[in-house]
């Protein structure tokens, strides 16, 4: 019989590796990285383009996000209805999205309907229809989700907070765009935004599941053989300009809680002390367990979960603490966190350190549990591109953080000087407990992140 009173030891060490990752490349010059996997009779492709919403015109916001809505809305022979029945009848998914960085064409098939589904995936990428009349569905289907989304206080606070960091750089406006910027979108800008920026040029394709390496290259070969060639657009991208530190508050009348979003730009996804930074947010607010939700959540009890993470784009990066807290409990809550934050750059413990190694290293594998979970840490790997043996080698760059590395790096990305603090709720409630922290004039916002005169 288990004997519950004794804790039971920890196994041996994890021997995580990925399987072989294979680079390839086709005919026509796309890269291709091949994994091999034989225990399920399914093939997963995942198509990555630089193309997300960076590259669309800041007057027409949201260009990216409409093409992959449109993408899939008929393509080659078949018109929407008709290419959803084809899938649908093979037992075979297409989805496709973007983001502020790229956009991604997935496929999942099982083998036997691989070849009659690579036809139809072959088509969504280089024949899409784009037909007028899908076009204005999907136009208007993004301004509604942008009026509907205005009312959620969770998502006005994080676009609004991402104007504040990024400034003027295209990051800091959302991906799926404003009602004003979709309203200027044509269907003409969808055609020449796909044509320009899916191509093989500006493509990697990611291919994991049961086929042969020489099977599948034949095959991609034979299908992407007419695929037209165009240069990459060259993209730069001017160092940002966060709003001034401080307070800024956004008014939603009646709100029963506050969102918070308070942080400052950082360093990128490829700097040298990425893993400290890992590791120290393990400890600060990255999990369940981390000083910041154990204090506002399981101590304070003002919000149900709180937490905070180093977000990463390709061309520029951000420190972020989130958390909905009781609106009453507004500006103890940022008390609270200005605390945690001072006091990581202050204290962190040998034991902070040892239990945030190990749960980054148990918990490693379970990322690659799924397909479209190893197809996702590859796309990673190509966007921040990252080193071939990133993955082998993630293990052995965790357990070589020291306690130092921790410390300097507190100090170095956690600048309680920088800090811009955004609450979004009743201004009538929070306004006067935000006065009284003594941190300076409240900035106030409307609800498209514009300074109220």
């Amino acid at each position: 019989m288990l004997n519950r009173s004794i804790k039971p030891e920890p196994k041996n060490e994890l021997n995580f590796k990925l399987p072989e990752v294979i680079k390839l490349n086709l005919q026509n010059g796309v890269e291709l990285l091949h994994i091999r996997k034989n225990n399920l009779p399914i093939v997963h492709l995942n198509l990555i383009s630089s193309a997300g919403s960076k590259f669309d015109p800041n007057e027409k916001k949201g260009l990216s996000f409409l093409t992959s809505s449109l993408a899939d809305e008929g393509a080659g022979e078949y018109d929407s209805l008709k290419l959803s029945e084809e899938l649908e009848f093979l037992g075979s998914s297409v989805s496709i999205s973007s983001d502020s960085d790229s956009m991604f064409y997935g496929m999942l098939s099982l083998s036997e309907n691989f070849d009659r589904t690579l036809g139809l995936y072959r088509d969504i990428i280089i024949r899409p229809r784009f037909e007028e009349k899908d076009f204005l569905r999907e136009k208007k289907k993004a301004e509604l989700r942008v009026l509907q989304s205005k009312d959620n206080p969770g998502y006005l606070a994080s676009v609004i907070f991402e104007k504040l960091v990024f400034g003027q750089i295209p990051y800091s406006l959302p991906d799926i765009g404003t009602e004003v910027t979709i309203g200027r979108i044509l269907n003409r800008d969808v055609k020449m935004f796909h044509e320009t920026l899916i191509t093989p040029d500006n493509s990697v394709l990611i291919a994991i599941g049961n086929i042969d390496q020489n099977v599948l290259l034949d095959k991609l070969n034979a299908s992407f053989s007419n695929w037209n060639h165009y240069p990459p657009p060259i993209f730069e991208m001017s160092v940002p300009e966060s709003a001034k530190a401080g307070i800024y508050l956004v008014h939603k009348k009646d709100a029963a809680q506050t969102e918070l979003r308070i942080g400052h730009l950082s360093s990128g996804r490829t700097s040298s002390d990425y893993f400290a930074k890992m590791v120290l947010n393990n400890v600060l607010g990255g999990q369940f367990s981390s000083r910041i939700n154990l204090n506002l959540r399981e101590n304070k009890g003002f919000t149900y979960g709180a937490h905070s993470a180093f977000t990463y784009n390709q061309n520029a990066s951000y420190f972020i603490v989130s958390a909905a807290v009781n609106i009453q409990n507004t500006a103890e809550s940022v008390s609270e966190i200005f605390y945690e934050l001072d006091r990581i750059r202050r204290d962190i413990t040998d034991k902070e350190l040892r239990l945030a190694k190990s749960s980054i290293i148990r918990k490693y594998p379970s990322q690659f549990e799924t397909y479209g979970q190893i197809a996702r840490n590859l796309m990673n790997k190509i966007i921040f591109s990252l080193p071939d043996n990133y993955f082998d080698q993630f293990a052995v760059n965790v357990k070589n953080v020291e306690l130092n590395d921790v410390v300097k790096a507190a100090v170095t990305n956690i600048l309680t000087d920088k800090l811009i603090t955004l609450a979004v709720g009743d201004r009538d409630i929070i306004k006067p407990q935000l006065e009284k922290l003594g941190m300076g004039n409240i900035t106030e916002l409307d609800s498209d992140g514009n300074q109220i005169q």
